[in-house]
């Protein structure tokens, strides 16, 4: 016989004598449980996996199967093991409960049993219960989450991998200003929370260049007018791709509008000032001053001072005046400290020539 309720604890009672188990019934119905009985250890064993109780009353002395061999199998299955097991019993020796905890018995109630010992008991032990798999299921869930998400950044880095083994000459740029990035958002103040939004921005942030023919993208000289209205939509190809990921779209603000400047001129969208994202205007600085001082198809690498000389002059015009400032902190406190960037090169352009060329955007420094 059973006694249904949805949602309710489940309780198994598995006891060879009926009359137990008609007064078990009479004491536990109405108060809240999901009521199964069995007659001997056999059946209750099936009914347990089939049910998968919350608790469990095992009777000891039964025919064939008693409570302990019953018990021992318990243990033994994965999926019962976790169940909270109660001894029902009229053995008060010690021997008997020894060996009761010995096979995994979580507690006795002795025959005759107090009415509400035996509520109160089996309320602490459900409730406790129900609290372990509800812990268990939530990190359970954490953990399945933890491994979704390590699961998009493998991917992440891999299309990220992908895009710079197709344009060689940025390879290890985006691992570059991923690090830097994350450091000068903790100077800005930036929550840690948002730092992984950050992190996968900056390593997408180029992913749209996958809409641009190699033609232009390996080009080594200057890029016509039509070239360069097809690189400004690079963006554009970025948001469009990536804006369908759910978990993505907090980290879009950079690979969708770190080309956009300070005072309105950049692209795609021509954002001014703090229209402009916090995130874009932080990797903004950090996106050209790794092109500036590396080597391009279209270019040498700069020094290191030319490079910073043409990101204090774009303070106001290109990038966050903010932003710049906390940047040449950062540099300077990495120079005190004599951790320089491993690919300063040399160049013969002048600070003046830099600052004209780039902001001619004729794409002789940075696409």
């Amino acid at each position: 016989m059973n006694v249904n309720m949805n949602n309710a604890p489940k309780v198994l009672i598995i006891d060879d004598e009926k009359r137990q188990r008609d007064v078990l019934e009479s004491v536990l119905f109405n108060q809240g449980y999901e009521l199964y009985f069995a007659e001997n250890g056999p059946q209750g064993l099936q009914m347990a996996r089939e049910y998968l109780p919350d608790v469990i009353l095992l009777d000891i002395m039964m025919p064939d199967m008693d409570g302990f061999q019953v018990c021992e199998v318990i243990r033994a299955d994965d999926m019962l093991k976790e169940a909270p097991v109660l001894f029902l019993t009229a053995l008060e020796d010690k021997e008997a409960r020894i060996r009761g905890l010995e096979v995994g018995a979580d507690d006795f109630i002795t025959k005759p049993f107090d009415i509400t010992e035996l509520r109160t008991r089996l309320r602490t032990i459900t409730r406790l219960n129900r609290y372990r798999s509800l812990m268990k299921h939530r990190s359970d869930l954490e953990e399945a989450n933890r491994q979704l998400l390590e699961a998009y950044d493998a991917t992440i880095q891999g299309w990220a991998s992908a895009l710079e083994l197709r344009d060689h000459e940025t390879r290890g740029h985006s691992l570059r200003v991923v690090e830097m990035t994350l450091e000068l958002a903790r100077r800005l103040g930036v929550p840690q929370s948002e730092m992984e939004h950050y992190r996968r921005g900056a390593l997408l942030h180029d992913i749209g260049k996958i809409g641009i023919p190699d033609a232009i993208l390996h080009k080594t000289g200057p890029l016509n007018e039509a070239e360069w209205e097809i690189t400004r939509q690079h963006p554009v190809w970025a948001y469009e791709f990536l804006s369908s990921v759910e978990f993505l779209k907090p980290a879009l603000d950079i690979p969708y509008a770190h080309h956009e400047k300070w005072d309105g001129s950049g692209y795609p969208r021509g954002l001014r000032g703090e229209e402009i994202p916090l995130a874009a205007r932080i990797f903004a600085i950090v996106d050209v001053w790794d092109a500036l001082i590396s080597d391009r198809p279209y270019r040498r690498a700069l020094n290191e001072e030319t490079a910073l000389a043409f990101i204090r002059q774009q303070s106001g015009k290109h990038f966050d005046p903010e932003v710049v400032r906390a940047f040449l902190e950062m540099q300077q406190e990495r120079k005190r400290e004599s951790f320089r960037l491993a690919r300063a090169g040399i160049s013969s352009v002048a600070n003046g020539d830099v600052a004209e060329n780039y902001a001619q955007g004729v794409g002789t420094l940075v696409r």
